[in-house]
């Protein structure tokens, strides 16, 4: 109990407390039995046994004496009143240890007046109508069959929807293999419908490359480009078959830098570059892209600031994309348009099921046809045959990279010479 308790609210408890106590330990007045005579012997012929049974379904039992305790009750309330009183006075003047006296006081009092409180109930449980008791219990027994037939039918509504389940479990078992077959079918035709989707997208990149060499060449022989001391600082010491076959060095520098630190693992959205006929429209409408950032980081690599300086006598269009924008000047466009197909072929690679992998071909190697393919027709035509003859040629660089998904191949485009 609290210290600072407010007097006027503990003493309406107690008389509350009293006035329950008061209306729980009421009882009837003792009757007088009619059938009784004055010497106390019934006047009627019935039987005590009957008597006895009657008075005990009888609702207006007699009691010949109280329930409670009435003494000890009126004691207790006096005590905790007494004890109120003391409470109240520990307050003025103020008197810490008085307040927790009479507070301990007070709750013992309280717990005496519970004591009696549960006799009285303990007495009037054993003293109940044994007839209505019984109506109870009854009353209590039906309900709870009431319950269990309820149970029982719902059980049987639960059996019933087992049964059909089963049923239904059963025929799907039944169905699942032709399912499965019909599933495998139509996975490897995704597959094959996946697989040439990525192929002929690489035939687009190696069309791009070398769409965009060409312009490349033409700017560096128009500003007075050495091409031979160039093709050799790209590749040196090649031996090629044709003067105008050092146009595959350029295309080999040109995918260097545009599949340099490529990552398969990235996911990359295509819908919108693909479906845009245009690519600049694409670099226009959403300048913060994935594929306008890729641009622009791909184009400072592929054009370094010497070349571009030689091509326009200035540095313009280096600052334009450096500054996020994308000019619409030839060279620049047919760059972007090379560029969507290599950032598509990313794309579609990175979702691709199997995992596709890129490898490249060493210089040096042995030709094999199941890995490479030359970019010169007529000398892919001849390296293409029996083992002893793809072994008379050998890589000279690797033009464009190749993948392997899962068991199939995409080859790596090389240029050949013979041993």
């Amino acid at each position: 109990m609290e210290c600072a308790a407010n007097p006027s609210k503990l003493s309406s408890n107690v008389s509350h407390v009293v006035s329950i106590f008061a209306k729980v330990c009421s009882f009837r007045s003792i009757g007088v039995n009619p059938n009784l005579s004055d010497n106390g012997t019934t006047l009627s012929g019935e039987d005590s046994s009957d008597a006895t049974e009657e008075t005990l379904c009888d609702a207006e039992k007699v009691q010949p004496h109280p329930p409670v305790d009435f003494p000890k009750l009126f004691d207790t309330v006096s005590a905790l009143k007494m004890a109120y009183l003391q409470f109240q006075e520990a307050h003025i003047p103020y008197d810490p240890e008085k307040i927790k006296a009479a507070d301990e006081l007070i709750v013992n009092k309280l717990e005496a007046l519970c004591k009696i409180k549960r006799a009285y109930k303990a007495k009037q449980f054993k003293k109940a109508n044994p007839c209505s008791t019984s109506a109870l219990l009854i009353e209590e027994i039906q309900v709870l069959e009431r319950l269990l037939a309820n149970l029982h039918s719902q059980m049987k509504s639960k059996d019933s929807q087992i049964l059909l389940l089963r049923l239904e479990l059963q025929n799907l078992s039944l169905q699942n293999p032709s399912l499965f077959e019909k599933f495998r079918q139509n996975e490897e035709k995704v597959w094959d419908l996946s697989f040439t989707s990525f192929h002929n997208t690489f035939r687009e990149v190696s069309k791009a490359i070398h769409d965009f060499a060409k312009p490349l060449i033409s700017l560096m022989r128009a500003s007075g480009w050495d091409l031979d001391l160039a093709a050799n600082k790209i590749e040196g010491s090649v031996v090629y078959s044709k003067r105008s076959h050092k146009k595959y060095a350029f295309e080999a520098y040109v995918t260097r830098r545009m599949f340099g630190g490529i990552s398969l693992e990235s996911d990359y959205v295509v819908d919108d570059i693909i479906k845009s006929q245009d690519p600049i429209e694409a670099l226009t409408k959403y300048p913060d892209s994935n594929f306008a950032k890729f641009c622009r980081l791909k184009y400072l690599l592929v054009v370094h600031p010497k070349m571009e300086a030689s091509f326009f006598r200035n540095l313009d269009q280096r600052n334009f994309v450096l500054g996020g924008k994308h000019p619409r000047t030839p060279f620049y466009q047919a760059f972007v348009k090379m560029a969507r197909w290599v950032w598509v072929l990313r794309g579609i690679a990175a979702i691709m099921k199997p995992k596709a992998e890129i490898f490249g071909i060493k210089r040096g190697s042995k030709f094999s046809d199941v890995y490479m393919e030359c970019v010169e027709e007529e000398m892919e035509y001849e390296a293409r045959g029996d083992d002893e003859g793809q072994a008379r040629f050998k890589v000279e660089f690797m033009v464009i990279p190749g993948f392997r998904i899962g068991e199939k191949m995409v080859r790596s485009q090389v240029y050949l010479s013979k041993n």
